[in-house]
């Protein structure tokens, strides 16, 4: 028998479709993901089977894409993609040139606003129901966020506007009681009261019940409405919602079709803001996901088939050897702690935070807060490192700027995901980091060349009595031995790992193997020799080595796994050029002046020419261009 979800190319086809077919439909399109995420893909998994339902009743309810539907950061949306005429396509998502992880206003008219960082949906919502009245028109605007982007305080600002307006919205919010992590923070003790207070609602059915027996009806209803909220406000105290301009509908079962669908239809009828509470359950119908909703396990999986790995699979992970080099330097000095954005699984500090649950801090989806904290910290005597995805520290750079740098305070940031993170695509992609760190006064920049020395930087920017950054990369490192012991690097200097006389490669970070492997192709294949340097330090610059190696090379490349504009190639052309010492053939390798999408690591630095074989293809059109090298062989990179 045909699947009912085959026959959805798009979400009108669903109202024809009865109560029991629509139940069918849910039960099949967790199948889908299963067999697909699960099963193919990886990827975001347990918050998508909770949110079937809801996407169902939202595309039964109203009229995608008039009707404006903004689905806060996106991996709770593959339900959305499967009713919006990508069901088909499913097995692609994540891969490189399927489906993109996250929504994308240029994948489907029906992803009205695009997000791989948590917290924007209200703001984005708010903004086209204000354009919406501006303009005349009169489509609907639902944004759905989870409780966990709640702790994020742009929400929190946007409901504040959004109450200040009165504008009519609808926010759906999905309450699992998790994001990645368990949530932190009062606005989940004030969602779990009203969640499990069996007294409110039985105080809500009594009201109900006395005012249909009383004489007069008619003209208690404001009175019962005011007496209602009395209830509400001694039964559970800070009821925000409406107290912030919002009437509340909730708590309602978010996986019960019906419920969902009739207060949806309420909430359309009302010319106000109106906020949702949906309680659903983070793995619905898979049991294995859904007897760990209350842990990390299943937010996101690795296909049961996985292809080929981007490293050696006996590697730590960078973050790993993070966590547990900053244990043991904790061990030796209390005043350091650590400090996550809601991501402590991610970036390995729930290691450290089980070694030292006093010392380890979990401000939520709030990394403005977590930065301007760890500087609080820092001023106060204290040794903070502040643990945030490169992608994720943007949110939070007027802090960075204002708030450390500008004070001078020692706070560490430890940037994981730097460089190319692979499928998660281009919301994660950490590309700009270099670009905006190092023109900040005061900061010093790192990037390791493998996950040994992630130890000694670290060891070295706790030392330090100002801000240091450290950049390394999503997954294993490269499988070198780590030492039992850290030392302090002298700060601003690079290490020569070779020397040749043909050609000159400055790499930094994940590049720096990659180079080294470049220049062995090249001379077993090319008799081209280079020198390749760890420039480990991207601010400051080792300006010494720098200039006495280009004194000696006319041909000189750069490598860095970060956007070319305003990069580590362009602070070693600004350097050169102010000593005016710029050799005469200069390619900077990086990322492109556009968003990379998502894909493999390996895919990707393989597209953009950043692995050894690109590195070794540069070097030779470099080379071949001005010199008598003609002879030689030349192999066709676009052949391996």
């Amino acid at each position: 028998m045909s699947r009912i979800l085959d026959t959805i190319e798009s979400p009108d086809q669903l109202k024809n479709l009865t109560h029991d077919q629509l139940k069918q439909l849910a039960q099949e399109m967790r199948e889908r993901l299963v067999e697909t995420v699960y099963g193919v893909t990886g990827g975001h998994f347990s918050s998508n089977l909770g949110t079937v339902e809801i996407a169902i009743a939202l595309h039964t309810v109203f009229d995608s894409p008039r009707d404006k539907i903004i689905w806060d950061v996106g991996h709770q949306a593959y339900p959305h993609k499967m009713l919006t005429g990508r069901n088909k396509l499913m097995h692609t998502i994540r891969q490189y040139g399927g489906l993109a992880p996250f929504l994308m206003r240029e994948e489907s008219p029906h992803d009205q606003f695009g997000a791989g960082h948590a917290s924007t949906s209200i703001s984005a919502a708010l903004g086209m129901a204000v354009a919406r009245d501006m303009q005349g028109e009169d489509y609907h605007v639902v944004a759905v966020i989870g409780d966990g982007a709640l702790t994020g305080g742009m929400a929190l600002e946007a409901l504040n506007n959004l109450g200040h307006l009165g504008t009519k919205m609808i926010v759906l919010l999905n309450d699992n009681e998790m994001s990645i992590y368990p949530n932190v923070g009062v606005v989940p003790r004030l969602l779990t009261r009203l969640r499990t207070s069996r007294t409110y609602h039985r105080a809500k059915g009594d009201v109900v019940s006395i005012l249909q027996r009383m004489p007069a009806g008619d003209a208690l209803v404001e009175l019962g409405k005011r007496f209602k909220d009395s209830v509400k406000e001694l039964v559970i105290p800070n009821m925000m919602w409406e107290e912030l301009g919002l009437t509340y509908l909730g708590p309602i079962d978010g996986h019960n079709l019906a419920d969902l669908q009739e207060t949806l239809t309420l909430a359309k009828q009302l010319d106000r803001p109106v906020l949702i509470h949906a309680i659903t359950i983070k793995g619905k119908g898979f049991e294995p996901a859904e007897a760990e909703s209350k842990t990390h396990k299943w937010h996101s999986v690795t296909p049961k088939s996985p292809g080929k790995s981007d490293n050696k699979p006996s590697a730590p992970r960078y973050q790993d050897v993070f966590a547990q080099t900053l244990i043991r330097l904790a061990e030796e000095d209390e005043r350091i702690v650590g400090i996550t954005a809601a991501m402590p699984d991610g970036t390995s500090l729930d290691q450290f935070g089980k070694r030292f649950p006093d010392r380890m801090f979990d401000v939520g989806i709030a990394e403005q807060h977590a930065v301007t904290f760890a500087a609080g910290l820092a001023a106060a005597g204290m040794r903070p490192v502040a643990a945030i995805y490169s992608t994720f520290l943007q949110r939070a750079y007027d802090q960075v700027v204002h708030d450390v740098a500008m004070q001078n305070l020692p706070v560490v940031f430890a940037m994981d995901r730097a460089g190319i993170a692979g499928n998660d695509g281009r919301t994660h992609h950490g590309a700009l980091d270099i670009s905006y760190l190092r023109c900040v006064p005061n900061m010093t920049l790192m990037a390791p060349k493998d996950e040994n020395e992630l130890q000694h930087m670290l060891k070295t920017a706790l030392s330090l009595e100002g801000p240091a950054a450290i950049r390394y990369p999503r997954g294993n490192g490269y499988g070198v031995p780590l030492s039992e012991t850290f030392h302090v690097i002298p700060v601003g200097t690079w290490e020569l790992l070779q020397e040749g006389e043909d050609l000159l490669i400055l790499a930094t970070g994940y590049s720096v193997y990659q180079a080294l492997e470049a220049a062995k192709i090249l001379s077993k294949q090319d008799g081209i020799f280079a020198t390749v340097v760890n420039c480990r330090f991207i601010k400051p610059l080792d300006e010494e080595l720098l200039q006495k190696l280009v004194a000696k090379h006319d041909y000189l490349i750069t490598v860095e796994e970060n956007v070319r504009m305003g990069g580590f190639g362009s602070a070693v052309l600004e350097s050169l050029a102010d000593h005016s010492m710029v050799p005469s053939r200069f390619v900077r390798l990086g990322m492109p002046d556009r968003y990379v999408e998502h894909g493999s690591q390996e895919i990707l630095r393989k597209i953009l020419g950043l692995d050894a074989e690109g590195i070794a293809q540069t070097a030779r059109e470099l080379l071949y261009k001005t010199t008598d090298l003609r002879d030689k062989t030349l192999k066709d990179v676009h052949q391996r």
